[in-house]
């Protein structure tokens, strides 16, 4: 589990304008979906979709985007992927931020 907020971008819309040369790549199961992360510091940067190889998911703390300013997220179930599933994503629960007011 890789513990990040992703957001879709079109391929033609991403663009790496430092750091490039320090990107590792990784694939597993079906191989179809690359997977890219910092070789550096380890952090999860982006991938190609295997739902969508139009699309990169992008990790929003890669933008300057904190994952916190998101007043909840759906959290997929991890196992069922939505290409094995007739394109149905399986929701597993909601996560949500109560920052604290103590």
């Amino acid at each position: 589990m890789r513990g990040a907020v992703a957001v879709s971008a079109a391929l033609e819309g991403v663009e790496v304008v430092s750091g490039a040369e320090s990107l590792r790549e990784y694939r597993f199961n079906t191989g179809s979906a690359r997977h890219l992360f910092c070789g550096v510091c380890g952090i999860y940067t982006h991938h190609q979709r295997r739902s969508n190889p139009g699309q990169y998911g992008v990790n929003v703390a890669c933008l300057g985007i904190s994952p916190f300013s998101f007043e909840a997220v759906p959290v997929l179930d991890g196992e069922a992927h939505p290409a094995d599933h007739g394109g149905v994503l399986r929701v597993a629960g909601t996560l949500r931020f109560e920052p604290h007011t103590g």
